[in-house]
């Protein structure tokens, strides 16, 4: 028997689709961190970013920070977390969260910084104030460039919470981990499809909300439709 057919054996066992450790249990609690560390992160990491796109001040502070945290191995930091921090999933939470600011924070700042300036004066010059450029001008506008950060950002998490498992029982990352141990390279191969499935249904889903975001910020965009051509004069 080969691995993968070792996989699907293993995916095809109905006792992994019930209890506290099943397939279900393990995807509600991948999905659970990924969707708190993103929230997190962008908490902090976007007013960061619209604040330096709008001010154009801090922006060589912000992306250097941004770039140092990108940096981070985020294997080791996990492990000096776990630490620190002790068993449970405080540290891989911390973890994910610095790894998606960095893809917030220039996606916010991207977007707001590329608004025409020719746009934002007009708004000024109609009596607008600072915020309400912000959030009636500048932020629909980036509203794509934003919505693609957050798609990076949470594809780059989903795909790294696997390593939440390293430090806490939790996440489809345990199967890979559980696996390792007992060299059931089965159940491993069956947590990587898990996780791979996961992570393309997520792009299928943000790609949407990305082309509607598009949609909204360019509404005078011409729809694709089917016309008829005009018949030329005298054809009847």
């Amino acid at each position: 028997m080969t691995v993968l057919d070792a996989a699907l054996t293993w995916l095809a066992d109905p006792a992994h689709w019930s209890g506290p450790g099943s397939v279900p249990v393990r995807t509600a609690q991948h999905l659970g961190i990924t969707a708190l560390a993103v929230l997190l992160a962008a908490l902090v990491a976007l007013p960061v970013g619209v604040a330096v796109g709008h001010t154009r001040r801090g922006r060589l502070v912000v992306v250097g920070l941004a770039g140092a945290a990108r940096a981070v191995p985020t294997l080791g930091l996990l492990t000096l977390l776990g630490l620190a921090l002790g068993i449970g999933p405080g540290a891989p939470l911390v973890a994910l969260v610095v790894l998606a600011v960095p893809s917030l924070v220039a996606g916010a700042y991207a977007g707001v910084a590329g608004v025409d300036q020719a746009t934002v004066d007009a708004a000024r010059a109609c009596g607008m104030g600072e915020l309400q450029i912000v959030r009636q001008v500048e932020l629909p506008l980036a509203g794509p460039v934003v919505v693609g950060a957050l798609r990076a950002a949470t594809l780059q998490v989903v795909a790294t919470a696997t390593l939440a498992a390293y430090v806490a029982d939790l996440g489809l990352g345990r199967y890979l981990f559980a696996g390792l141990k007992t060299r059931d390279y089965g159940q491993m191969l069956a947590g990587a499809l898990l996780v791979t499935a996961l992570a393309l249904l997520l792009e299928v889903a943000l790609s949407a909300v990305h082309r509607a975001s598009a949609r909204h910020a360019d509404p005078t965009r011409p729809r694709r439709t089917l016309r008829r051509a005009p018949l030329p004069e005298g054809h009847p």
